[in-house]
């Protein structure tokens, strides 16, 4: 049985070889509704965000050409940039083999996605083996390295809203 979402329909999910080898687009929802989205920049090829969509969600962002996610906290859609004015347009989508993760390669409109003010949401890095640096108390918590400078302000960017 197909799943009729807005203007769209996808495919069935039974037969697991259409599903990882045929054209149909069936992609699989977790439990709660949502696939994860990996965003990344077209241009540059760096991964910008992680994000979830729902049927809703992904039918809109096939029908407009930006990117729709699903907020898990304020549990609504969230089109990218609508408060920021910072749009994701979608130049290409992919799916994994089974389905089940989406890629989204966008043109990054504005200077950056993430509400922190930073072009991408990995803008710190985790430090590994002789590079791991802890806190100088007895907690010992490992410290991450900012590896990019904000690109915006979020604070004006965001109270103009």
């Amino acid at each position: 049985m197909e799943t009729e979402t807005a203007t769209f329909y996808f495919g069935d999910r039974s037969d697991r070889a259409a599903v990882e080898t045929g054209s149909a687009f069936a992609p699989k929802f977790g439990d709660d509704g949502l696939i994860p989205v990996v965003t990344q920049d077209a241009a540059s090829g760096s991964v910008l965000m992680v994000a979830y969509m729902n049927e809703e969600a992904l039918s809109k962002t096939l029908e407009c050409g930006e990117a729709v996610y699903y907020s898990r906290s304020r549990q609504c859609l969230w089109h990218k940039g609508a408060t920021s004015g910072h749009v994701q347009r979608v130049v290409e989508a992919r799916t994994d083999c089974d389905q089940d993760v989406l890629l989204l390669r966008v043109e990054q409109i504005g200077p950056g996605c993430c509400h922190a003010g930073y072009r991408s949401c990995f803008y710190r890095q985790v430090p590994l083996g002789e590079d791991v640096v802890r806190t100088a108390d007895d907690d010992g918590v490992v410290q991450l390295q900012f590896a990019d400078e904000r690109s915006y302000d979020p604070g004006a960017v965001y109270s103009k809203h």
